[in-house]
């Protein structure tokens, strides 16, 4: 795993788990990482993870409609 430094501004009033869990959260929002993946980013257990997903409006399925609809008319 890659290490990144870098400096927020004491006005954003956020600790290094609030910043891990936005990245992480993030990043699994895009599709960049699985939920295991950015539950380890996060420094979280994946079911810590995915109930804290809500809270940064973030839906625990990250699946793309394209795929489900592919699959329902696969079925």
């Amino acid at each position: 795993m890659a290490t990144i430094n870098f400096n927020i501004p004491e006005m954003a009033d956020l600790n290094a788990a609030q910043i891990q869990m936005i990245l992480a959260s993030t990043l699994y929002a895009q599709g960049r990482l699985s939920l295991g993946q950015a539950a380890e980013v996060a420094n979280l257990s994946k079911r810590t993870f995915a109930e804290l997903l809500g809270s940064y409006d973030v839906s625990i399925f990250n699946y793309p409609a394209s795929d489900l609809e592919n699959e329902t008319i696969n079925e």
